[in-house]
């Protein structure tokens, strides 16, 4: 059996008045409630707008929020600002990895028990979301040369499929014809993972379960609540993943309170 934590948008450096402390305090909630679990987790997952501006101090600041004792595997989102995330967030020098620092940031990761394929769906300069022909390939290849006999999990930050959040529906992730073609490659993909939304959500592409992360920094409501509007009162939310030995995913989503 897996069991993982899944947190998104976490915006560190949003100011609403507060020079970002709030963004900061909730997020640095999150992972204190995560390292007090009882149980144990295999890792935590965190799915884009790790910054909010996408400058080097937040990027420092995230870094030290998000350091955990348990692997924490990443990917960027729209907030997110490609050269400053390799260089202040991951640590990487792009001249010394012989990577630009403009192309998309995809990281594999391997656990004894699952591969983590971290795909990078943003669009510098844009808030909708696209994977590029570049990233395609790589995650087709990264599928293909991980262990077949080993549930992967492929993550990124936009939806490739309208939620019934008129906000989000219009910077989703555009495209995905292509995504779907590549995840039809590989049968040992049992789940899709993102962020972007604000709110947590399930539904399917591919086939596959694709499960979206609350926000933390914020929940974006349904029109049905009201209207489609971000509320920054609600707590933080968790998703916790559970992959059992029949491959059956299940997921729960906890508030953390804050305050």
């Amino acid at each position: 059996m897996l069991v993982f934590a899944q947190i998104s948008d976490v915006h560190l450096g949003q100011d609403r008045g507060d020079g970002g402390a709030r963004a900061a305090e909730r997020t640095r909630r999150v992972m204190s409630y995560l390292h007090g679990l009882s149980g144990p987790l295999d890792a935590i997952v965190v799915t884009g707008d790790i910054a909010d501006h996408g400058t080097a101090d937040e990027y420092q600041e995230a870094a030290a929020i998000l350091k955990s004792p348990l692997p924490v595997f990443t990917c960027p989102g729209n907030h997110d600002e490609r050269a400053a995330y390799r260089r202040h967030f991951l640590g990487e020098d792009p001249e010394r990895t012989g990577e630009d620092g403009a192309s998309p940031v995809n990281r594999a990761h391997h656990l004894p028990g699952a591969t983590f394929v971290m795909c990078d769906s943003s669009v510098p300069g844009r808030g909708e979301g696209l994977l590029d022909d570049a990233t395609l390939v790589w995650l087709d290849r990264a599928l293909a040369d991980s262990p077949q006999n080993v549930p992967a999990f492929v993550a990124f930050h936009h939806p490739p499929v309208p939620l019934h959040l008129p906000y989000v529906d219009a910077i989703r992730q555009f495209g995905a014809e292509r995504l779907e073609e590549v995840l039809d490659r590989h049968d040992h993909v049992v789940s899709l993972l993102c962020g972007h939304a604000h709110t947590g959500a399930t539904t399917t592409f591919a086939r596959l379960p694709l499960l979206a992360a609350p926000g933390v920094v914020s929940t974006l409501t349904l029109p049905c609540e009201g209207e489609d509007r971000i509320d920054y009162d609600l707590p933080p939310m968790v998703a916790f993943h559970v992959l059992d030995d029949e491959n059956r995913m299940t997921t729960h989503f906890r508030a953390v309170p804050v305050g």
